[in-house]
């Protein structure tokens, strides 16, 4: 009885994500786009971008959101933090990042950008509160899209990904939080403790959350954590 609840449940989530979720293209990359439950007239709302991982590359605009529509799609959590949530889906045989776990943005992730911007003159954005969120291949996502627009962001989270530590100066502003797996052996935790380091040699204040018996998948503690979404929404850009 337990297992059959367990897969009505998670049938009923894919369902609200399918429902919830609006499908769209731009530049030939696919797209899922969360609008908050109620937008109010005058009211300006937080944009989370997610960047998914390399096993949820494709065609099919829905693999990209297998991991955060309990995070994002939770009742209390859209009354609480109403949110555009921006979920791009990396084609097949593509990087976020153009090569291999590289440190520049590739030319779909400038798209993604693009598409961004052309969200914000469409829908009520606080151009102050957006926000980047990524894992493994979205990770390191997270931080070249720090590193080339480091006065974009109010905050971001790279989730077992890595980064270039010598342009951590240029935004060591940022808000951000990371989180690694101790037992990760695809992408080892030294990548982000590497920008970690970085970061605190620059000064800055970075959240790092390290599970000592987690491996790759440390999308799923950090998306547990009670004090992500608290976080995350309770930051501006600091200009």
């Amino acid at each position: 009885m337990f297992s059959v609840l367990l897969l009505a449940n998670a049938g009923a989530m894919a369902q609200a994500a399918d429902d919830l979720f609006l499908r769209g293209t731009y530049r030939a990359v696919p797209y899922r786009l969360l609008q908050p439950a109620e937008i109010r007239a005058g009211h300006k709302y937080p944009l989370v971008i997610f960047l998914h991982g390399s096993g949820e590359r494709g065609t099919d605009n829905e693999k990209q959101l297998n991991y955060i529509t309990p995070l994002f799609l939770k009742h209390s959590h859209r009354q609480q933090w109403p949110t555009f949530v921006l979920a791009p889906q990396c084609p097949p045989d593509v990087w976020w990042t153009g090569p291999v776990r590289g440190t520049e943005m590739g030319p779909t992730l400038e798209k993604v950008m693009a598409l961004v911007d052309s969200i914000s003159m469409r829908q009520p954005i606080d151009m102050d509160r957006i926000y980047i969120m990524g894992l493994s291949m979205g990770g390191y996502g997270t931080w070249a899209l720090l590193k080339a627009l480091p006065n974009r962001f109010a905050a971001a989270v790279p989730i077992c990904g890595g980064g270039l530590p010598d342009a951590v100066p240029s935004f060591r502003h940022v808000a951000i939080w990371v989180f690694h797996g101790a037992k990760d052996v695809v992408v080892p935790p030294d990548e982000s403790r590497r920008m970690v380091t970085a970061l605190r040699q620059a000064h800055a204040n970075p959240r790092y959350t390290e599970y000592a018996d987690v491996g790759h998948n440390s999308w799923d503690p950090a998306f547990a954590e009670p004090d992500l979404l608290p976080w995350l929404f309770g930051l501006s850009r600091q200009k």
